[in-house]
């Protein structure tokens, strides 16, 4: 497996081996072992799994607050879409900041977000698929969000055409949410 670390240190992008031949591929989508061998020791204990549509599908900026937060392993399974995350540490140099990655079914790369960040994802295509793991369960009482258009954020989308749930758009700015990382 490839790992490049992004310009946010702990956020990686991994590239697993692919083997191809004339039947299609193979590929270890997750090994606990070779995780470890890169330093990713989170235990995943959820799956999950999202699909989007309509290209311009917008899905966050989402995470869990503490003691529940989350690590993710994201990948795409179906079409292309942009994946984001924000480091909403606020004790850290890059607080506020951002790195995202194309993930697709075509390029199999996945990206690995550790505790303290918030998740979003665009769809790029029409009828797209994701999935990540998270090593804590959804925890509906710590559950939150930040507005995905958040100026002081300053996510550039690449698009001005979006799709988003209502409950994204009534999502409280940064500046009003209760991080607590």
């Amino acid at each position: 497996m490839e790992v490049t670390e992004l310009k946010i240190p702990g956020v990686l992008l991994l590239k697993p081996r692919v083997f191809e031949d004339y039947r299609g591929y193979y590929m270890e989508s997750y090994s606990k072992r070779t995780l470890a061998e890169i330093g990713i020791t989170a235990e995943f204990v959820q799956d999950n799994h999202f699909y989007s549509a309509k290209k311009g599908t917008i899905r966050g900026v989402h995470f869990q607050n503490n003691p529940k937060a989350q690590a993710k392993l994201v990948r795409c399974t179906k079409g292309s879409m942009l994946d984001i995350a924000v480091d909403l540490r606020k004790n850290l140099p890059t607080y506020k900041q951002y790195v995202s990655v194309v993930l697709s079914a075509e390029n199999k790369l996945q990206i690995y977000i550790p505790k303290g960040f918030g998740h979003c994802a665009m769809s790029l295509t029409d009828e797209v698929e994701g999935q990540y793991k998270v090593d804590e369960l959804y925890c509906p009482e710590l559950d939150r969000a930040i507005r995905w258009n958040d100026p002081e954020l300053g996510i550039d989308y690449g698009t001005d055409s979006f799709v988003v749930s209502e409950k994204d758009k009534k999502s409280p700015l940064l500046c009003d949410s209760d991080v607590n990382f």
